[in-house]
């Protein structure tokens, strides 16, 4: 197993502990990108309406694995959630999380 095998190895086994867990998958994309195509039963929230809508997070009650198109969005919205004490991991790109 090589250094980039561990690495991603380690983060899909953690979006699957989080999956088993009973996760919620929040997609942080666009409305346009999020009509392009999702996973289906994600939440849409997108990251520049996280901040507002935190309280609706907070009321599932569940752990979050975000996603976006690359996982650049998702990273941002994972260290929000997780500095407003809910559990979050980031997912990453929507289509290879999907493959999960």
């Amino acid at each position: 197993m090589g250094f980039l095998d561990f690495i991603f190895g380690s983060k899909k086994r953690q979006v699957q502990d989080f999956l088993d867990n009973d996760a919620i998958i929040l997609d942080v994309r666009t409305a346009r990108e999020w009509e392009n195509g999702h996973i289906e039963n994600a939440l849409h929230i997108p990251l520049n309406e996280l901040n507002s809508r935190i309280d609706e997070v907070k009321k599932l009650n569940k752990p979050i694995i975000t996603c976006c198109e690359s996982g650049v969005r998702s990273a941002k919205a994972a260290k929000f959630l997780n500095l407003n004490n809910i559990e979050a991991t980031n997912g990453g790109g929507w289509l290879k999380l999907s493959l999960l």
